[in-house]
C-alpha cells in the first residue's frame, strides 16, 4: 500500500476537509496508508515539504509570496474564507464591530490571520491603532488566558471560540470571514514533481470525495467521523463549529484555487504592506482545474 505523509500547519476544525479525507477513510479507499503530522510553524511545514520530508502541506497561498522555494505549488482550496471568530466575554444584543475599539482582545500574533483581522477591521470601519492588545501570560495559550480573565474579546479559529462559548466564558459576536470575503485562505501544497505521481492522482481523489461529503452532509455527521482527533471538544461544540463553517460556505467553490480568491488574499497582503513583488497566479497555485 503506498503511503501519503500530510503535515498541518495547525490543526482545527477549520481544515475538516482535510481531517476527513484521512478520518473518513476516503484515503483507504482509494489504497493509500496515511501518516500525518502537526508541524512546529507554518515556514516549518513549508521546509519539509521542499526537502521531502513530507509529501502534502496544509498551509496557505501566501507562505509563496515572498521568496517560495521553487518546487513547491498550492495545488488545492481547503478553505475560501477566513475561518476566525470574534468571542465576546460579555453579551450583546446586538454588535457592531466599532464597539471592539478601545477593547482589550487577545489577537493572533501575526501572519494571515492577523492581516486578514487588520483588513476586516478597515472594511468594518474600526482603528486597529485602538485595539488594547493582550499578549497572553506566559506559560498559557490565548484559550487559557482568556479563561485566566484577560480581555474582552478574543480572537481564534474553531472551535476554541465554540468551546468557550459552551463553558460559559462569553458569545460569538462575529465571523471574520463574512466581513473579509472570497479569498484563498488555506491551500494544500506540494512538490511539483510528487504531483506528478499515481499517489497525487489517489489523494486528490480521495480529497475532492470528502469535501463533496462534507458539503452533502450534516455538521453531526462529520462531527462523529473527527471527533476522535478532537478528544478534548464535546461532539455537539465541534458540531456546532462544523455548522458554522459550513453555513459561512468556508467549504463551497472549486477544488483549484481559483485566480479570483487568489487576487483578493494578494490585495489583503498589499494592504498589510506585507509583499515584496506582485506574486503571479500562475507561478504558485496550479492553475488548472483538478476534477
Amino acid at each position: 500500500m503506498d503511503k501519503v505523509r500530510i503535515q498541518f500547519s495547525r490543526f482545527s476544525a477549520f481544515y475538516s476537509p482535510l481531517i476527513l479525507t484521512i478520518a473518513g477513510n476516503f484515503l483507504k479507499e482509494e489504497g493509500l496508508e496515511t501518516e500525518w503530522s502537526i508541524a512546529n510553524s507554518p515556514a516549518t511545514a513549508t521546509k519539509e515539504l521542499s526537502e521531502g520530508s513530507v509529501d502534502i502541506i496544509q498551509s496557505a497561498v501566501s507562505q509563496s509570496f515572498n521568496n517560495p522555494p521553487s518546487n513547491i505549488i498550492h495545488f488545492a482550496q481547503i478553505n475560501q474564507m477566513d475561518g476566525f471568530f470574534i468571542l465576546s466575554r460579555t453579551h450583546h444584543e446586538s454588535f457592531d464591530w466599532k464597539k471592539l475599539e478601545n477593547s482589550y482582545m487577545i489577537l493572533q500574533s501575526g501572519g494571515q490571520p492577523l492581516a486578514m483581522l487588520k483588513y476586516a477591521f478597515q472594511k468594518a470601519g474600526v482603528d486597529f491603532n485602538k485595539i488594547k492588545q493582550i499578549i497572553p501570560n506566559e506559560g498559557l495559550d490565548m484559550e487559557e488566558t482568556f479563561k485566566s480573565g484577560l480581555g474582552d474579546y478574543i480572537h481564534h479559529q474553531g472551535p476554541v471560540p465554540q468551546k468557550l462559548e459552551d463553558e460559559g466564558y462569553g458569545n460569538v459576536v462575529a465571523k471574520v470571514g463574512e466581513m473579509v470575503g472570497l479569498c484563498a485562505f488555506s491551500s494544500l501544497a506540494a512538490r511539483k514533481e510528487w504531483l506528478k505521481t499515481d499517489t497525487s492522482a489517489a489523494f486528490i481523489r480521495a480529497y475532492t470525495k470528502a469535501k463533496k461529503f462534507i458539503i452533502n452532509n450534516d455538521a453531526k455527521v462529520i462531527a462523529n467521523m473527527q471527533s476522535k482527533y478532537f478528544p478534548n471538544i464535546k461532539i455537539s461544540v465541534l458540531a456546532d463549529c462544523i455548522n458554522q463553517y459550513k453555513n459561512l460556505g468556508c467549504w463551497e467553490g472549486p477544488i483549484n484555487i481559483t485566480e479570483e480568491s487568489f487576487n483578493a488574499s494578494v490585495n489583503i497582503f498589499k494592504f498589510n504592506c506585507m509583499i515584496d513583488e506582485t506574486p503571479i497566479y500562475s507561478e504558485v497555485c496550479l492553475d488548472s482545474s483538478i476534477v
